[in-house]
């Protein structure tokens, strides 16, 4: 019988999953995917850890999944089709946000799930999804280890300055503060930096996670001490459809002189702005790049300008930069935002090889650059189960009996 750890994203119109074998050492990925599109025109891609496509199914409307709960369904048809003898030891969830209390993952239960609901308007784009998708999975194996793995722990450690807020103190002691966020995808791509240039990753590091959601983390001897990310995953850098940073005037005129409800201007600041928003066409790099549509450069300028920005404040943070990581599906994709970024900071020591950039090599940046620039895939899933599978290890070296009970 296979022992599996099963990882889950669930978020609001896409679901993510990823199956390892539990294995003593690592867990060993057997198979991943994603469900897009619930609510409207579902499509399920699963593939093997080779990226050869196992599975894939389009639904028009019905019967496809609409929901967290329909989509583990679906995967668990699969799954169980094509591993007979599963046994669910755990499921490790992606939880965006931890609070000022969680910095490691932790087991799930009753009383920390209503504490994560509490969070949910810090993250309403992510949160809620989550925690559906936790308790689906409660549900579907009610006998294994669910386990939290929090996209803010990465930053706890952050010092004050850049966690604080300039406005009354005691908010900050309510907990309003700079949480920072792609915390998983941080802690994946310094790890893999200390495996490739264990030098470079014991210095000054900057990584960019440019994606559909986008921020930067200044790493210091392998932990955060800054990022462009704040309260909520609004902050920084432009997205997809998100803003990234923007005057709190703007958003005290729209409330007060336009006459936008609080609702109106949340649903404005997390789905129809950023590149969505700025070019009026798509939310999706690739889609723009191909674009002659003069909103659609306009979009890409104003999304490299505000990389080259806060890759400067790293530098400031860090007070100087040996490494430069690119990571996530802009960051690991499209050289020609890679290439504008680095342009022009030769003087903080950034100079690529244009032709390694193109092929999107490990390292991109020429031999003389004192700032050495890589491009690491970034794999969360993976995190999420290591965490997962190193806490099912200590509970159950603390429980003896319940490895036998399981």
């Amino acid at each position: 019988m296979s022992e599996s750890i099963l990882t889950l994203n669930a978020g609001s119109s896409s679901f993510k999953f990823a199956l390892f074998e539990a294995d003593d050492d690592a867990p060993l990925e057997q198979a991943r995917g994603q469900i897009e599109g619930l609510g409207a025109k579902p499509r399920m891609v699963i593939a093997d850890p080779h990226g050869a496509v196992l599975k894939e199914e389009q639904w028009s409307r019905e019967p496809g999944p609409h929901s967290a709960q329909e989509a583990l369904i679906h995967v668990l048809a699969w799954f169980e089709a094509t591993y007979p003898r599963l046994r669910m030891l755990a499921v490790g969830h992606r939880i965006v946000h931890g609070g000022p209390d969680h910095a490691a993952p932790l087991a799930l239960d009753d009383r920390v799930i209503a504490t994560l609901k509490q969070l949910s308007p810090l993250a309403p784009l992510h949160q809620p999804h989550n925690l559906t998708g936790v308790e689906a999975a409660r549900a579907a194996f009610p006998e294994a280890l669910q386990v939290g793995c929090f996209d803010t722990a990465f930053h706890r450690a952050h010092p004050w300055v850049n966690d604080v807020f300039a406005i009354p103190r005691q908010l900050y002691d309510e907990g309003v503060r700079r949480y920072g966020f792609h915390g998983l995808s941080y802690e994946y791509v310094t790890r893999e930096l200390a495996h490739i240039a264990p030098q470079h990753a014991a210095g000054r590091v900057a990584i960019a996670h440019l994606g559909s959601g986008a921020s930067m983390c200044a790493v210091r001897d392998g932990h955060s001490v800054g990022s462009t990310m704040g309260f909520s995953a609004l902050d920084g850098l432009p997205m997809g459809t998100r803003t990234g940073q923007i005057d709190p005037g703007v958003l005290l005129y729209l409330l007060q002189d336009k006459g936008m409800s609080p609702d109106e201007l949340s649903q404005m600041l997390y789905y129809q702005s950023g590149l969505k928003g700025l070019s009026g066409i798509s939310h999706d790099m690739r889609v723009l790049e191909a674009s002659d549509v003069p909103e659609a450069a306009q979009a890409i300028d104003y999304f490299v300008f505000r990389v080259r920005r806060e890759l400067g404040a790293m530098a400031v943070i860090l007070g100087g930069i040996d490494a430069l990581v690119f990571c996530g599906g802009i960051g690991e994709n499209a050289h020609r935002v890679r290439e504008r970024v680095a342009s022009g900071f030769e003087w903080l020591g950034i100079e690529l090889d244009h032709h390694r950039n193109r092929i999107s090599e490990t390292v991109i940046s020429s031999d003389r650059s004192r700032c050495r620039v890589f491009v690491i895939k970034t794999n969360e899933e993976r995190m999420i189960a290591e965490h997962t599978l190193s806490l099912l290890r200590s509970q159950t070296q603390s429980d003896p009996l319940a490895e036998d009970a399981a």
